[in-house]
């Protein structure tokens, strides 16, 4: 199959985090508003285009102080950094329908390169005959690496907010016209 341009089918998607708080326990939250742009052939990523913009502004953690907190300059600095961009630079292919996707992900105004385990889930014709995709990604970034240092000691020790946060994608795209 040769390179296709795909469109992000955003409803069927996701892109969510979690990280850890007080040291017992996973806070899991996700991003409302984002968008890619993908040109691959899905069977061999290797050569493939992409490119990912999440809205820092649409964090949902269930929990509207904490959203608040969290695009305050505290943290996403919205007003300042509107946007978490990814483009991808290598893509390695490690096993059947796995791959290395690293590339240079900017978070707060600083980009540095990061790699994300990307499986590729599969491809099909839905009810309406639209070809779509499927990929799934992983991986860890270290926060205070982004200038994302707000933080409170705990007075059994320890922080309250964990430096490494999982990041977790679930993609759905269709083939463009």
């Amino acid at each position: 199959m040769t390179k296709t341009k795909w469109a992000l089918d955003a409803s069927h998607s996701s892109v969510d985090f979690s990280v850890r708080h007080m040291m017992i326990a996973n806070v899991k939250g996700t991003f409302n508003k984002f968008d890619a742009t993908i040109e691959a052939d899905p069977t061999d990523l290797t050569t493939a285009s992409i490119e990912f913009s999440v809205d820092t502004a649409s964090v949902d953690t269930r929990n509207q102080d904490r959203d608040a907190h969290l695009v305050s300059a505290d943290f996403f600095d919205v007003e300042n950094h509107p946007a978490m961009t990814f483009k991808a630079t290598t893509i390695e292919k490690t096993d059947d329908g796995e791959y290395n996707v690293t590339g240079d992900l900017t978070l707060r105004g600083v980009t540095k390169p990061e790699t994300f385990a990307v499986t590729f889930e599969g491809q099909g014709k839905d009810p309406w005959g639209n070809e779509k995709v499927g990929f799934s990604a992983e991986g860890t970034i270290s926060r205070s690496e982004y200038g994302l240092v707000w933080n409170a000691a705990l007075e059994t020790g320890g922080v309250l907010v964990a430096d490494k946060v999982k990041i977790s994608l679930q993609i759905q795209a269709a083939k463009a016209e």
